[in-house]
């Protein structure tokens, strides 16, 4: 098996810049120097999406970015000893020591095993002290071989052991690539149960494979710990106990305020409880609990992020139809039988066609696209009807996990019925969700566990939910949702423009947040209508959500590249294809690192995009794909030039911005070097 870490892969006292983001590119570019990654530029960007979601730094001085890349085609590790430190978000100061953790797609079991005990071994203060006393790469190669090699001394242990008189406590912890966090907080949180005297047992949920925790060990625990930022599997198992709950990265930074906390629940009856439904949130005690703002931000988005598949493939789907069918569309006289649905248009608008039936086996050969046309545009019809009992199931199970599923899919298709759409949708979910919370909440006898995740919740909050909907919201919200769909399909002239430019602002302010979200959601959910109106929202919104990358990519690349770092240069490239894809997260980098100069450049091209998309009247049947879905736009030539208009406006504001507005940004004319730092010149 190839060595995890190398000598090439080990840089000491180098100066990679001052940003953290500066520091993982190089140790990514390390990485494919020595042969184990295909490029760099894919590396980064999973490496760097990684430490978005949650901060690297660890106490200590530590810091370990890691990811999974379809880029790595062997697990590595590279470290760096920085000269100075650099901040990776730890609470108690900058980073000196740098383990960059770069895992394949489909890593096997004895790589991420390995991988896991050298996250182990960072929080061992020894280990620490020999990696910045080492001398050479290879000492630093040494240490680290040995702390694979050797079982992990504080490791989690699944078996019951005998009853001891001390607090006992069980947890869990995972995190979203389950390689480093997950083991790290499993090892701070058992280290800081043995000084309190308390008995804690860690089942680690991470891509090394897990040891279930024994039932009766579970059955004995005083309170549960779960550190995590992805689902607990099996959370049924700890139904009924007192729970506390906190991001995997607070089991690593504050392991003692958890068992605190923990201890201070198992003797507090009005404490937080996991479920007695088996799968629902627990939400943490304390001030770490979330606002109800942000909470509500959460669950909104989760039901949205699940429902665009639907969306996505479906109307794509729709979309390919059009243009298959449009192409056959020559052969007068053909109406369509789709196998066991009778006769159908599949939804397409040809009901003036002659009544001949024809099947796929009897076409000419010419009308076979036709078929496939009418075919792809009634599977993508069908795929839009799940829009709104997605939404509201995955609103309910942003609540209630999987026990809130089925009661928030049945409010969403009674939503559809009553045509209370994507507003109906929110609030069923919101309701589904909630009911499905309550009704699991109180503890229930042992016997009656196991009924109540796929009988009992679903069923109460099916018809506590679907019932208010029924008979008594879905109406008013129906009302509500035909006045709003009526007023969008009368908007004319400067009304329509200035929706346009709404629209465009929404999707340029956050690239991909919880504003864009609710833009993008909006434009899909009139997909379903179907009319002139919402087909141009839909072409607005992809339109100015592809302004940002571009317009970055304008700037740093064309318009003003002394202007501009290296490390965004490079990211400018890639913000080409981002943005012609409509993946407005493109503009991020650039946003985090200037954002008062680069979100307003944004806003403005964005703005003038959706002005520009809705004058124009053009349409899209297409919710996603960019320019690749050309097809489906009824004017691309001129929906193109909105979108480049918006972009060029965005470039020349930003490099306006950076040029007379706030400090010029010096730049190197070298690359950073591994062992000091590039001499820069004045832009």
């Amino acid at each position: 098996m190839p060595a995890l870490i190398t000598r090439d892969l080990v840089v000491l006292d180098a100066d990679l810049g001052p940003d953290r983001s500066d520091v993982i590119r190089a140790l990514a570019a390390l990485v494919v120097d020595a042969g184990r990654a295909s490029a760099v530029d894919s590396l980064y960007a999973d490496a760097w999406a990684r430490e978005q979601k949650t901060d690297t730094g660890v106490p200590g001085g530590i810091a370990i970015p890691h990811c999974r890349s379809a880029a790595v085609t062997e697990p590595t590790l590279a470290m760096v000893r920085l000269r100075p430190p650099v901040s990776f978000g730890a609470f108690d100061g900058p980073a000196d020591v740098v383990f960059f953790i770069a895992a394949p797609d489909g890593a096997d079991q004895l790589h991420l095993q390995l991988l896991s005990k050298l996250a182990r071994s960072l929080i061992d203060e020894e280990f620490t002290a020999a990696l910045r006393a080492a001398r050479t790469p290879d000492d630093v190669v040494a240490l680290v071989e040995r702390a694979t090699a050797d079982e992990p001394a504080a490791a989690p242990t699944a078996a019951a052991p005998p009853v001891s008189g001390r607090p006992l406590l069980v947890g869990i912890t995972s995190c979203a690539t389950g390689i480093a966090h997950t083991y790290m907080a499993a090892d701070a949180l058992t280290n800081a149960a043995k000084k309190l005297g308390v008995d804690l047992h860690v089942e680690t949920q991470g891509s090394a494979g897990m040891t279930p925790l024994d039932p009766d060990l579970i059955r004995r625990a005083d309170a549960v710990i779960f550190a995590n930022d992805v689902d607990v599997r099996d959370r049924g198992r700890f139904a009924g106990k007192p729970v506390v709950q906190a991001p995997v990265k607070r089991g690593i930074d504050h392991p003692d305020d958890m068992i605190r906390e923990a201890l201070a629940a198992a003797k507090d009856p009005s404490a937080a409880r996991v479920q007695g439904g088996g799968e629902g949130t627990a939400t943490a005690t304390g001030a770490r609990a979330a606002s109800p703002g942000a909470e509500i931000k959460r669950i909104l988005l989760t039901g949205v992020s699940y429902m665009i598949p639907f969306v996505a493939g479906g109307g794509l789907l729709i979309a390919i139809g059009f243009l298959l069918a449009g192409i056959g569309s020559g052969i007068d006289g053909y109406r369509i039988v789709l196998p066991g649905a009778g006769t159908s248009t599949g939804g397409l608008a040809y009901n003036d066609w002659a009544l001949q039936k024809y099947t796929l086996f009897d076409l000419p050969p010419q009308g076979l696209l036709f078929y496939l046309g009418a075919a792809a545009s009634k599977i993508g019809q069908l795929s839009l009807g799940f829009l709104v009992p997605a939404l509201a199931g995955y609103i309910a199970y942003a609540i209630a996990d999987r026990p809130g599923i089925a009661p928030g899919f049945v409010v969403g298709a009674v939503s559809g019925y009553l045509g209370a759409g994507f507003i109906g949708g929110i609030v069923g979910g919101l309701l589904a969700g909630y009911a499905a919370r309550l009704i699991g909440r109180p503890a229930v006898p042992r016997w009656l566990r196991g009924l109540m995740p796929v009988v009992i919740i679903p069923l109460g909050a099916s018809i506590i939910a679907s019932g208010l909907m029924l008979l008594v919201l879905g109406g008013p919200i129906a009302a509500l949702t035909k006045s709003l769909n009526d007023a969008l399909t009368g908007l004319s002239g400067g009304a329509a423009i200035l929706l346009g430019v709404i629209l465009g602002l929404m999707m340029c302010f956050d690239l991909g947040g919880p504003i864009n979200k609710v833009a993008y959601a909006f434009a899909v959910a009139g997909l379903t209508g179907g009319t002139t109106a919402s087909l141009q929202i839909m072409a607005t919104v992809m339109a100015a959500g592809m302004v940002p990358p571009l317009g970055m990519a304008f700037a740093s690349t064309v318009l003003y590249r002394r202007g501009f770092t290296e490390v965004e240069r490079e990211n400018g490239a890639a913000a080409w294809l981002l943005g012609a894809s409509f993946i407005s997260e493109g503009a991020i980098p650039f946003a985090a690192a200037d954002p008062l100069r680069v979100i307003p450049s944004n806003l403005i091209g964005g703005a003038i995009t959706g002005a520009l998309t809705m004058a124009f009247g053009i349409t899209s049947r297409a919710p996603h794909g960019g320019i690749f879905v050309f097809f489906a736009i009824n004017n691309p030539v001129a929906w193109i030039a909105a979108i480049l208009i918006g972009a060029a406006v965005t470039g020349f504001v930003l490099v306006a911005l950076k040029r007379f507005v706030g400090p010029r940004v010096a730049q190197p004319i070298e690359e950073p070097s591994l062992t000091g730092s590039a001499q820069p010149v004045a832009a």
